[in-house]
């Protein structure tokens, strides 16, 4: 997360360094321009509105470059920023005061400036969508394979897992019903061997009197025992 605010701010700090170049570069380009076209043979209308005009192509370049991506409109983009800095670098050194290497370099760079800074702005923004599309990219193939183990999980059917293992209680029920059925009554200890507990069997059978298991079940098997046999409970 400190990373991706780093780059933010690296990006946020690379366009306000560009828009203060290109501004600077306006103001120079418009003064030196307008001199220009007075020279050579443009009237005060006319040379108030050419430099303008090639602001407004470098602008217009300058956005299509930031937009268009890697397709065949770019080239075109690049045409217009380049034709917009040739004007305006020709403007700006016909304005410088003599031929010197100092006094061209002053009157080249405004328009240098602004080429180079829209560039490195360029590839910036380039890299941070780069950046972005990797990290949907990456979002969508964890959130996939999430989904396949969803699936996955869920084709497991009920049929192949192990079948659970009785509790005490189920295993002290087996066996006082099929001894209740031979006609006795098992003891709480009785019920403590069969489950393999210890003093565990007294209470369960206390708790099954009390809510009247033990007469139900009794009567029930009773019910369905042959006539012909005469089941009576005694306890061992």
């Amino acid at each position: 997360m400190t990373a991706v605010v780093r780059r933010d701010r690296s990006l946020w700090v690379q366009c306000a360094c560009t828009a203060l170049v290109a501004l600077g570069a306006a103001y120079a380009s418009y003064r030196h321009g307008r001199e220009f076209a007075l020279r050579f043979g443009a009237d005060e209308t006319t040379a108030a509105i050419w430099p303008l005009i090639v602001d407004g192509l470098l602008t217009t370049a300058t956005v299509e470059l930031w937009k268009t991506g890697h397709g065949g409109g770019r080239w075109k983009a690049w045409l217009a920023f380049v034709f917009g800095i040739v004007l305006s670098l020709c403007a700006n050194v016909a304005a410088a005061p003599e031929l010197s290497v100092f006094a061209v370099a002053v009157a080249a760079c405004p328009p240098l400036a602004l080429l180079l800074a829209v560039e490195l702005l360029n590839h910036a923004l380039k890299r941070r969508r780069a950046e972005c599309a990797n990290k949907t990219g990456t979002e969508s193939n964890e959130n996939s394979d999430e989904s396949a183990d969803v699936v996955r999980l869920a084709a497991i059917s009920d049929d192949s897992l192990p079948p659970a293992e009785p509790t005490a209680e189920q295993r002290m029920w087996a066996y006082f019903r099929a001894q209740v059925a031979r006609g006795r009554m098992p003891s709480g200890a009785e019920l403590d061997r069969a489950a393999g507990t210890n003093n565990y069997g007294r209470r369960v059978l206390r708790q099954w009197h009390e809510e009247g298991r033990v007469s139900s079940t009794a009567a029930q098997l009773r019910q369905q025992s042959p006539p012909n046999c005469n089941t009576t409970l005694h306890r061992s």
